[in-house]
């Protein structure tokens, strides 16, 4: 039986209660543990893989190893965000999904690190994205359902600094390891610790009613309107571009280290050089996340944000040395920082419905991953065909540029 007209449901009741510092804590963790077991990959256990498996051609295999994955991101987000909208489950609706991400996500990186051709790369990686997603669209949508709009900026910035946690811890655990194979296993082991915290507190309200499904209707209900909601698809565009930009200017960070500036040890350096952006984007998500609450403004940062990460991909394309390789680390990752947790307050500002925040947030995630499938496409011909890497960190720059104009488009929020 559903609720009386006017009856909302805890589950989907507007927060209006602060969260605590260890639910906060227990969240981000679980966000670090997937985007560990994401970024160590990507920066440096598939690269190195990739060379292993065919020297002559690593930059493609990459490029097509990380593209398909990608594309099933691209799917598994907002599938796994309406899958969870809708779970009934006593523990509530994201707590199934967070468990099975951690299982699913361990095991496509126990495959991944005995893999020694192709096909078993996609398998591996294709089960870590699926997985890893079902996990990621859980763990965001907890934010819109527990934390109150007052609150959603510095939340928001903890929250958002978990993906460069996330690439931190796992670019240690790939360099902890002379072995790839290692590597796999360190990060698949993270995964799975990383979500304990937040089983044992998570507090998530059950849905006592489950809507009706109606295959139609749940298919439609990824279209979101532009014009219905215009702010929602001026939010997912610019955050598409963001990632686009972002995507490009690091993608293909370890071959630049090995290839364009001469590293001897681009493990050591991608591990350095991420330690550095992480410490300048904790520090500007906390602060920007903090100012933009009491300001009540969100879209002058974003825009700010994007202005200061085109002058890092400037400085990367002609200055390609050791020195440049680190003030681009800086700029990059004091920009990176205010967008995060700026942007993502902003997001959950323009969501559609209380009901399919997992699915709408999954939407939003396509953003995210969709540039994962495209900045392989686009990059692998210009680093070898088309300029290299100063073409390819101009690009970047240039949609970082758009991405902070379009934001201004955005309406119900200042």
């Amino acid at each position: 039986m559903l609720p009386e007209p006017g009856v909302v449901p805890s589950a989907l009741a507007e927060p209006t209660v602060r969260v605590r510092g260890g639910w906060t804590a227990a969240v981000v963790l679980a966000n670090v543990g997937v985007f560990a077991a994401w970024l160590g990959p990507i920066q440096v256990l598939l690269a190195k893989q990739s060379e292993a498996v065919a020297p002559g051609n690593k930059e493609y295999v990459f490029g097509l190893v990380t593209g398909v994955g990608a594309a099933v991101s691209v799917a598994a987000n907002p599938a796994f965000g309406a899958l969870s909208d809708r779970t009934t489950s006593r523990h509530g609706r994201r707590v199934p999904w967070v468990i099975a991400g951690a299982v699913g996500g361990a095991i496509g990186l126990g495959i991944l690190s005995g893999a020694h051709v192709i096909a078993l790369m996609l398998v591996g990686w294709c089960l870590m994205q699926l997985f890893g997603n079902a996990l990621l669209a859980a763990a965001t949508a907890v934010v819109p359902d527990r934390v109150p709009v007052a609150q959603r900026g510095v939340v928001g910035g903890w929250v958002a600094i978990s993906q460069v946690l996330g690439a931190l811890v796992g670019t240690a655990l790939a360099a902890a390891f002379e072995s790839y194979t290692l590597g796999y296993v360190a990060c698949a082991a993270f995964l799975l610790v990383s979500v304990v915290p937040y089983l044992l507190r998570s507090h998530d309200v059950p849905l006592t009613e489950r809507p009706p499904f109606v295959l139609g209707a749940f298919l439609k209900g990824f279209w979101i309107s532009p014009r219905r909601y215009p702010d929602f698809g001026w939010a997912w565009l610019t955050r598409f571009l963001f990632n686009v930009g972002n995507a490009l200017g690091t993608l293909y960070l370890f071959y630049y280290l090995q290839d364009k500036v001469g590293i001897d040890d681009p493990d050591t350096g991608v591990l350095i050089l991420t330690a550095i952006y992480s410490v300048c984007v904790l520090v500007t998500a906390i602060s920007s996340g903090r100012w933009s609450d009491r300001s009540g403004r969100r879209k002058v940062f974003v825009t700010a944000s994007g202005w200061v990460m085109a002058v890092a991909g400037v400085v990367l394309a002609v200055w390609p040395t050791w020195p440049g390789a680190i003030l681009g680390a800086i700029i990059l990752g004091s920009g990176f920082g205010v967008y995060l947790s700026v942007d993502f307050a902003l997001l959950t500002e323009v969501l559609p419905s209380a009901r399919d925040r997992g699915k709408d947030l999954g939407v939003i995630n396509i953003a995210n991953s969709l540039p994962q499938v495209l900045a392989p496409a686009i990059a692998a011909p210009i680093v070898k065909h088309l300029g290299g890497y100063p073409v390819l960190y101009f690009l970047a720059s240039a949609v970082t540029l758009l991405a902070g104009v379009l934001v201004t488009r955005i309406r119900s929020v200042s």
